[in-house]
């Protein structure tokens, strides 16, 4: 799991430092997050709220996971499993509010990979291949958690590896270095 996610850091490093170097050298005005992110409650819009509640949702699921590996290590399959779904959970509403995020900038906003009616072309581009390639990381990680919280409710790890819980702490290791990367992501595309 290591190997992978030294692999992993460098794409998401490569993707990050890429979308600097345009931010940083684009002669076009660049959109501002405030307004591209905000959403409207009672005609006021709000600025970032869905980023904050989904930055929210991911921190949590990091909480609920590190919950997960410390009762799969006591041994207790119930909570480790009930802690393990509802990361997934989290994990998939993050992904559904993602999903809204795109659809709301598409749709509403005209944003594209190609175009963007607010400044800088690159911005959709950038921004969709960076938070899309980390919502498929999210994704992956949802179903990898389902998995490994069912193979320890199914007494699985039991079987065979002599009630070793190793697998729900290299679950935990994707899952938090997933979690990590949205910070990074949060704060390059979102406050910067």
């Amino acid at each position: 799991m290591w190997i992978f996610l030294l692999s992993d850091t460098f794409i998401f490093s490569c993707f990050l430092i890429g979308y600097m170097k345009v931010r940083m050298t684009t002669t076009v005005n660049w959109p501002n997050p405030s307004e591209v992110f905000a959403l409207s409650f009672g005609g006021q819009p709000i600025p970032l709220i869905l980023i904050a509640i989904m930055t929210f949702v991911l921190i949590t699921s990091s909480g609920t996971m590190a919950l997960a590996v410390n009762y799969g290590y006591r041994g207790n399959k119930k909570v480790t499993v009930l802690l393990m779904l509802a990361t997934a959970a989290l994990g998939a509403t993050f992904v559904g509010m993602q999903a809204f995020e795109w659809t709301k900038l598409i749709m509403e906003e005209g944003v594209r990979p190609w175009g963007n009616p607010m400044g800088a072309a690159q911005f959709g581009s950038a921004f969709f291949m960076i938070t899309g390639f980390h919502g498929a990381h999210v994704t992956a990680g949802v179903i990898y958690l389902s998995v490994t919280a069912y193979r320890v409710g199914s007494g699985y790890y039991d079987r065979h590896r002599g009630g070793n819980y190793e697998m729900v702490e290299i679950c935990g290791l994707y899952w938090h270095f997933v979690d990590l990367v949205w910070v990074f992501i949060f704060a390059f595309f979102y406050l910067w």
